[in-house]
């Protein structure tokens, strides 16, 4: 650049950042902060990694400890305070941590559940508790292995089941879902879901608003402690026993790392009781 001609001392900052905005691959930017200390700063102080990450998620725009602030996109370094610069450069790093992170992982999905929170209800625990969900085998060598809701004579009573996430900070793009079918029954009836519904978030609370993390799971976690900052279209579900595959329109990132499943209505009733019930085998979150 010393013998170059660096272009953006010829434009002003609007037009300038007109061009740069309409990078829409990570690598640019990293390659654009890099051409020299005066296009770092360009970069930085214009949060283009972090305009460039809200592009790509825009539903976490709406989380309120990453809400873009209402100043102009434009700062003027030159009068920037050392602690100003401080944070644009830590916001630089951060948003360009998130969408690292989530390029690298396309190829490496692995699943991402830690632990079940709880469910709104449970029929008999902990022969049918919700932690059976998160194993990959139907049977026991005493039963099956399978979540109960309790049962309702009105099938459209929904069911939510609430899990934490391995970290904080999850790339979601799809959820799977098995209905358990009652093989002990005539016909081995299937109890699942009409359809399903997905919600991700955080506590309100950083001190886990009194969820105590060792005593899982609860039965029916409130739902005022909660956050939920994304959620999904609701998906029709078959009433057959194999795992189906709930794709996300996008990637959702998840900050907070918190999964709601709403089930919602029953498709089968049992015959001993008259019942409505959904039956749910495994649950397997497919992230990066």
């Amino acid at each position: 650049m010393k013998k170059g001609i660096n272009f953006l001392d010829y434009l002003d900052v609007d037009l300038a950042l007109s061009i740069l905005t309409r990078l829409d691959n990570p690598a640019d930017v990293v390659r654009a902060s890099v051409v020299s200390q005066s296009w770092h700063h360009f970069v930085v102080a214009n949060r283009l990694f972090k305009q460039l990450c809200l592009r790509m998620f825009p539903h976490i725009s709406d989380l309120r400890f990453i809400r873009p602030n209402n100043e102009s996109l434009s700062v003027d370094v030159e009068t920037s305070n050392p602690m100003e610069w401080k944070i644009l450069e830590r916001d630089h790093k951060a948003y360009a941590s998130l969408i690292q992170a989530f390029t690298k992982s396309k190829d490496n999905p692995k699943d991402c559940i830690a632990c079940v929170i709880g469910a709104s209800s449970t029929d008999r625990d902990p022969e049918e508790s919700v932690v059976h969900t998160l194993f990959p085998i139907d049977r026991y060598m005493w039963g099956g292995s399978y979540w109960s809701s309790k049962g309702q004579t009105n099938p459209d009573v929904p069911e939510t089941l609430i899990y934490k996430l391995i970290s904080d900070v999850c790339v979601v793009t799809e959820i799977d879902i098995r209905p358990f079918a009652v093989y002990w029954e005539p016909g081995s009836p299937v109890y699942s879901a009409k359809s399903v519904r997905f919600r991700m978030g955080h506590l309100k609370s950083p001190r886990k608003n009194g969820i105590d993390f060792w005593h899982l799971p609860l039965q029916q976690p409130a739902e005022d402690k909660f956050i939920w900052s994304y959620t999904s279209p609701e998906f029709p579900m078959t009433q057959e026993n194999h795992l189906q595959q709930f794709k996300l329109p996008e990637p959702v990132l998840c900050i907070g790392g918190c999964l709601q499943i709403e089930l919602l209505g029953r498709a089968q009733r049992e015959e001993i009781d008259g019942l409505f019930y959904i039956w749910a085998f495994k649950n397997l979150e497919t992230c990066n």
